[in-house]
C-alpha cells in the first residue's frame, strides 16, 4: 500500500457529497478515472480543504472563464494553511490574471497558423503534434493553450483519420507528439487504438507523449498503459511536467517505477514561474528528485506571454542567471535547457547563460 506524503491532506466525501479532509488519504487508493471525476472545481472547497483563511482567499482569488480544476492527489502535496504554497499558486485563479499589460496575447506562439487539419499542429520540421484530448485534469494558470480553440480540434476515433492521413502522406514526419489538453485523458483502449494507427505508418519512428497526469494523478500509469508503451514498435518518450520539488513524492515515484530502466525515455519539462520556482535552490532540488525517480530534466521554459499570466513572468536576464547558477552547481545531465518558444522560429530558442 502506498504511504501518505508527510504533509498529505486526506480527503473524502461527506454525507452531502462535498469534498472534505479526513485522516486517510482516500484518493491515493482510487483508480485514475475516479480521481479525475472528483477534481476540485470551486475556490471555497479548495480553501476549506487547505484550511485557508476565507478572507485572505477572497482578497486574492477571482473566478474566471478558465475555471479552477485540480485533482485531489495534487492537493494532498500542498501545505495546510499556506496561501503562498507553490503548488497552490499554480492552480488558484487570482485577480492578478485580470491584469494584462501590452505584449500578452491569446496565441503568442501563433499555433493557429500551423493548425493544418483539425487536431494537428505542424510547426517544426520532421514532427507533428496531435491534440489527442482537449481538456486536462488540472488547469495550470500559466497554460499557453488556455485559449486554444479545442472545440475545433477535438480528436476521436470517428474523426481522427484526416490528421492521420496528413501524417501518412508526409514521409518527412518521423515523430508524432501526443499533447493536448492532456493525452492520457484517453482511456487505455482508445489510446491503444490511436497508437496502433500511428505505429502502422512506416515512416514514423518516434512517439512522444507530453503529460502532466503522472505527476498530478500518478495512478494514471496503469499496468495496461505501461505495457502498451513498453511494447511499442516506435521509440517512445514520456515527457512529464513538474515545476517544483514538492510535486514529487513516493506516490509519483512508485507509479513511474515500471517505466524506469525500460526503453521508454522519461523526461521532464518545467516552466519558470515567478514566486514559485524562480530560484536555483528550488530547481536544483527538483532536478535531483526527478533523477532519483528515474526522470531526466529536459527543458526549463521561459513563461510564454499568454493573456492572464503577467504575474508569472520572469525577466530573461533573471532566467539566465538562474540557468547559470544551475549549470555551476549540477552535473550537466541534471541541467535542463533554458529555452523560449518564439513564434515563427523553426525550433526552440535557447537562452544563453550569461554571468
Amino acid at each position: 500500500m502506498l504511504q501518505p506524503h508527510t504533509n498529505t491532506i486526506a480527503i473524502q466525501h461527506d454525507t452531502r457529497g462535498a469534498l472534505t479532509r479526513t485522516h486517510l488519504v482516500e484518493s491515493h487508493q482510487w483508480g485514475w478515472q475516479k480521481v479525475t471525476s472528483n477534481t476540485v472545481d470551486d475556490i471555497d472547497t479548495l480553501a476549506s480543504i487547505l484550511e485557508l483563511n476565507a478572507s485572505a482567499v477572497k482578497g486574492i482569488a477571482a473566478a474566471n472563464t478558465f475555471e479552477l480544476r485540480v485533482p485531489l492527489p495534487f492537493i494532498s502535496r500542498m501545505r495546510v494553511g499556506d496561501i503562498n504554497d507553490p503548488l497552490l499558486l499554480q492552480v488558484l485563479p487570482l485577480k492578478k490574471e485580470l491584469i494584462n499589460p501590452v505584449g500578452l496575447t491569446h496565441d503568442p506562439l501563433n499555433e493557429s497558423d500551423y493548425n493544418q487539419v483539425p487536431g494537428l499542429v505542424h510547426k517544426y520540421k520532421g514532427r507533428v503534434l496531435l491534440t489527442a484530448a482537449v481538456s486536462c485534469p488540472i488547469n495550470c494558470r500559466y497554460c499557453f493553450r488556455r485559449h486554444f480553440p479545442y472545440d475545433k480540434n477535438r480528436l476521436t476515433p470517428r474523426n481522427w483519420q484526416p490528421a492521420l492521413n496528413y501524417i501518412r502522406k508526409n514521409s518527412s514526419i518521423k515523430e508524432v507528439i501526443l499533447s493536448g489538453g492532456e493525452p492520457l485523458l484517453l482511456n487505455d483502449r482508445t489510446l491503444t487504438a490511436l497508437l496502433d494507427e500511428i505505429e502502422a505508418i512506416a515512416h514514423v519512428k518516434y512517439i512522444r507523449i507530453h503529460s502532466r497526469y503522472p505527476i498530478v494523478v500518478p495512478q494514471r500509469l496503469t499496468e495496461t498503459l505501461c505495457d502498451r508503451l513498453l511494447n511499442s514498435r516506435c521509440r517512445v518518450s514520456l515527457v512529464l511536467h513538474s515545476n517544483h520539488p514538492n510535486e514529487i513524492d513516493d506516490h509519483v515515484t512508485r507509479h513511474l517505477r515500471p517505466l524506469v530502466n525500460s526503453k521508454v525515455t522519461l523526461l521532464n519539462q518545467s516552466v519558470l514561474l515567478r514566486h514559485i520556482n524562480d530560484d536555483a535552490n528550488v530547481l536544483s532540488e527538483l532536478s535531483e528528485k526527478l533523477y532519483d525517480a528515474g526522470v531526466l530534466p529536459y527543458y526549463l521554459h521561459a513563461t510564454d506571454p499568454v493573456t492572464g499570466t503577467a504575474h508569472f513572468q520572469v525577466k530573461d536576464e533573471d532566467a539566465q542567471k538562474i540557468g547559470l547558477a544551475l549549470a555551476n552547481r549540477l552535473p550537466g545531465y541534471l541541467v535542463p535547457t533554458l529555452v523560449r518558444e518564439v513564434s515563427d522560429r523553426p525550433g526552440k530558442t535557447r537562452l544563453p547563460l550569461t554571468p
